[in-house]
């Protein structure tokens, strides 16, 4: 960018502007609306889209879910007792859903945004790896266009910026560059990528599961398989980031001449700095791991402690986005940003295991009965083969060897058998999912 950016111009930007968000009740949504209402005060309106059966229990929602958590004791601090005067002010919440047509919004209510939005910021997605086809499409595709749709209807609008993710690059290696996702565009040779035929393969795969009256249990595992099954078809590792690619390839269809911006964070980790530093909502994926080392659930993890973990504090995230906001206002064209780590300042998996030993070691787990829990080391596959061979040997081997005795003894172990084998299947099954991009390799 030739213009400075400096944070006068970027908090300027924002005054008397009206913002309408969407996902606001997710990690990255917080950090966005505590942001922007703390940074720019004069801001005219922050909506936020969220599922309600009516405006008040969506206020209810956001009241619960975004304004009344701890990110917002800055805020709460800096307002006093106006506080709650100020966010009745600002934030308008709005009972609706982008997997709707008009966002689940009534025509009238609808026509007046239309006159008032000058920015729309899309986070809603549904991040499950392996989520229903049928959901992740209606939320990370048709909710992109049904958000288009709508920012065409805004006659003010300056800007549409559009979250995705870094990993619609599959599992390319090296460096990966900021280029939208053309039309048709797969990552495995020979194959075309037609949004509006997976739509219709969606509508037919549940045709037939309705014909044939199967109960809600199998048209959910038959989703979820479907999902898996057309991901990787076309050269993705999982449901997620095949159908946030598909949610670019749309928005790059169908925006004609409006201004996006489509930011793709990598692993998004707790706040660095700002509002509240370590900052976290629910158990995140880098997370998962720091808990299971501490509880000593972990002995073993699929990683090469040499590769880079790409990760990426939330609120380096959203400073990003706002500063793109900004300098891509009423520019007409579309821009990818990475919002990522690895290639300006890397972090190997080592990084984050000797940090892990370092912290527990000094600052040891106490068990219920007050002994300290030691902290032991863990190791790592450096393969997903040499995984799966330790786990035939340790778990697979000898659960057939259950298997055979409780067929002898009439089911005298089938409980057990089952829960293990249930566990077992569990364990490799999130491998299968999550395996790649412990191996991620790109830039």
């Amino acid at each position: 960018m030739v213009e400075s950016m400096d944070a006068a111009r970027i908090i300027g930007y924002f005054k008397g502007k009206s913002v309408l968000i969407t996902g606001s009740t997710g990690f990255l949504g917080k950090i966005l609306v505590e942001k922007i209402l703390r940074v720019q005060p004069d801001v005219n309106k922050v909506y936020l889209l969220v599922r309600g059966i009516d405006a008040p229990s969506a206020m209810q929602r956001v009241q619960e879910e975004v304004i009344g958590t701890e990110l917002f004791g800055l805020l709460r601090e800096k307002h006093g007792k106006g506080f709650e005067f100020f966010i009745q002010d600002k934030v308008v919440a709005l009972a609706g859903d982008i997997i709707y047509d008009n966002l689940g919004l009534e025509v009238p209510r609808l026509e007046e945004l239309a006159k008032e939005i000058d920015i729309i910021v899309n986070i809603a997605a549904t991040t499950n790896f392996y989520e229903r086809y049928d959901v992740s499409l209606d939320v990370n595709v048709l909710g992109v266009k049904h958000l288009c749709k709508f920012a065409k209807q805004c006659d003010k609008l300056k800007m549409l910026m559009h979250v995705s993710t870094a990993f619609v690059s599959g599992d390319r290696e090296g460096l990966i560059q900021e280029k939208p996702i053309k039309p048709g565009e797969s990552l495995r040779e020979g194959t075309y990528l037609d949004v509006d035929a997976e739509l219709r393969l969606v509508r037919d795969v549940k045709k037939e599961l309705n014909a044939a009256d199967n109960t809600n249990k199998t048209e959910r595992k038959a989703m979820k398989e479907l999902g898996l099954q057309r991901a990787r078809h076309f050269g993705w590792s999982n449901t997620y980031v095949f159908t946030k690619a598909m949610g670019e390839m749309l928005l790059g269809q169908l925006r004609g001449d409006m201004p996006v911006v489509i930011m793709r964070p990598s692993i998004i980790t707790s706040v660095r700095d700002d509002p509240l530093p370590g900052w976290m909502q629910g158990t995140r994926t880098i997370d998962t791991i720091i808990i299971g080392y501490a509880k000593q659930n972990l002995s073993c993890f699929l990683a090469d402690l040499d590769l880079v973990m790409d990760v990426i504090p939330g609120d380096m995230v959203v400073n990003a986005m706002v500063a793109a906001m900004v300098a891509h206002s009423e520019k007409g064209a579309q821009v990818v940003y990475h919002a990522t780590s690895s290639l300006r300042n890397p972090a190997t998996y080592n990084v984050l295991y000797e940090s892990g030993w370092r912290h527990f070691t000094e600052n040891p787990r106490v068990g219920k009965n007050g002994e300290v829990i030691p902290t032991s080391e863990m190791y790592f596959f450096n393969t997903i083969a040499w995984f799966h061979l330790y786990m035939i040997l340790i778990y697979k081997l000898p659960l057939e060897i259950l298997h055979l005795v409780n067929m002898l003894l009439c089911g005298l172990f089938s409980r057990l058998y089952n829960d293990l084998n249930r566990k077992y299947k569990f364990v490799m099954h999130l491998v299968d999912i999550y395996g790649p991009f412990a191996f991620f390799k790109g830039w």
